[in-house]
């Protein structure tokens, strides 16, 4: 692994076990509040034990979204098809200057349009949108993109 990719691991990994004993501190209360008996207890308590469940269902399809989205950007990088933004003028934040980022915006959604069905078109548009800002649009895609990539993989 890279040192980047081992940090980011590594931070991952933290906050997943920070969540974890915070989900296993969060259950232990809610189970005292049912073992207190009462309606109200016990009410609260029962929501209190799914907020865990919650958390965990949320940190899994993250995770999973996660390691889908690096398995694309893999791919793309082996295939040599990954958006070179390097050239790219950008704002003092580090971002993609916005009309930059609408003019690539523009290119890759041609290139979508003609090919909607090709996973790496849409993960091309989805990293598109994001460079444009729009994250909805950018997350949205890149399920589809991941979606056309499992399609194809169980073709093959």
């Amino acid at each position: 692994m890279k040192n980047g990719t081992t940090k980011v691991v590594v931070t991952i990994a933290a906050i997943v076990l920070a969540l974890g004993f915070y989900f296993v501190l969060l259950g232990q209360r809610g189970l005292d509040l049912i073992r207190e008996g009462g309606v109200a207890p016990i009410g609260l308590g029962i929501g209190v034990l799914l907020l865990p469940v919650l958390g965990v269902w949320i940190v899994v399809v993250t995770l999973r979204a996660g390691f889908q989205h690096q398995h694309l950007a893999q791919r793309i990088a082996d295939e040599g098809l990954e958006l070179d933004v390097s050239e790219l003028p950008r704002r003092p934040s580090g971002r993609i200057d916005r009309d930059a980022a609408d003019e690539l915006f523009a290119q890759v959604k041609s290139e979508w349009e003609a090919d909607p069905d090709n996973w790496r078109n849409s993960y091309r548009l989805a990293r598109a949108y994001d460079y444009a800002g729009d994250r909805g649009r950018a997350r949205d895609t890149m399920r589809r993109a991941v979606a056309l990539e499992q399609a194809e993989r169980e073709q093959s």
